[in-house]
């Protein structure tokens, strides 16, 4: 009876009991609140945002709810066809809204750069960065660059595209005196990746490869940028501030590659 006891405190201790029941915690909010919800009388007019894997799921809500406050979204997605139909869906519910779509392959690295240049053409301040895209439990393959597919995805895509738009962001900071934001979206499965934590001598090992492993050490990765880079830029004095979240467990297709799960949680 007594661990019984003690697993219900640990699990209220770090805070998987106010996830999985969605009470609210200090800030009014849980994860039961909805984008809108925590929003509500935010006016992001004046803003640009570049949200990754933005056609769909957890992305397309975050590009929709910020278009929504006033925010000028820029959807980045592989599926161009999909970020049309996504861009569409928001301004069939805001017709004012102000989105625009950009290709960009996070699993490629000559895509990243290519996004980086087609964005900066745009002449467009940057003052926010939803590092949001990702692929999870997914078979070996590696990816153009020779590199394993999660790991590209999730972190390595990513981390080029931050180091690639910093300085457009910190000149927007400076510029506009308004503070940037980079987010980066991780999750609990930070904790559960290999023993040694991130392989770093074994990322394309297709021996040792375990899919739910991998894909925890690409979002531990995603933890440690954002821990790194906030530190940095904090001793600069950059006005930038570097966050990681976890966005929950919400079905979407992220879990395409899970079907016994999707198929219990359905």
């Amino acid at each position: 009876m007594l661990w019984i006891l003690k697993y219900f405190f640990e699990i209220v201790r770090t805070g998987i009991f106010l996830l999985v029941t969605g009470c609210r915690g200090p800030s009014g909010f849980g994860s039961a609140s909805t984008a809108e919800e925590v929003t509500e009388g935010i006016d992001a007019s004046g803003l640009t945002v570049i949200v990754t894997g933005g056609a769909s799921g957890l992305g397309l809500e975050t590009a929709r709810v910020l278009a929504l406050r006033g925010a000028h979204v820029i959807i980045a997605a592989r599926n161009l066809r999909a970020a049309e139909d996504a861009k569409n869906s928001i301004l069939e519910q805001c017709r004012t809204a102000n989105v625009d779509v950009l290709k960009l392959d996070l699993c490629s690295i000559q895509s990243v750069r290519s996004f980086v240049e087609s964005f900066k053409a745009l002449d467009l301040p940057l003052n926010i960065l939803i590092n949001n895209a990702g692929v999870m439990f997914c078979p070996f393959q590696l990816s153009e660059d020779g590199i394993e597919a999660q790991f590209a995805t999730n972190h390595i895509g990513h981390f080029l595209l931050t180091e690639l738009l910093l300085d457009k962001m910190k000149y927007t900071a400076r510029v506009t005196g308004i503070e940037g934001r980079i987010v980066n979206l991780s999750s609990l499965a930070h904790a559960h990746t290999y023993k040694n934590g991130i392989e770093f001598d074994k990322i394309n090992d297709q021996r040792s490869y375990e899919d739910k492993k991998a894909y925890g050490q690409s979002k531990l990765a995603n933890i440690l940028h954002a821990n790194e880079l906030s530190r940095r830029l904090k001793e600069e004095g950059a006005n930038i501030t570097v966050n990681s979240v976890h966005p929950g467990l919400i079905m979407t297709d992220l879990m395409r590659h899970s079907v016994t799960l999707m198929s219990k949680l359905n």
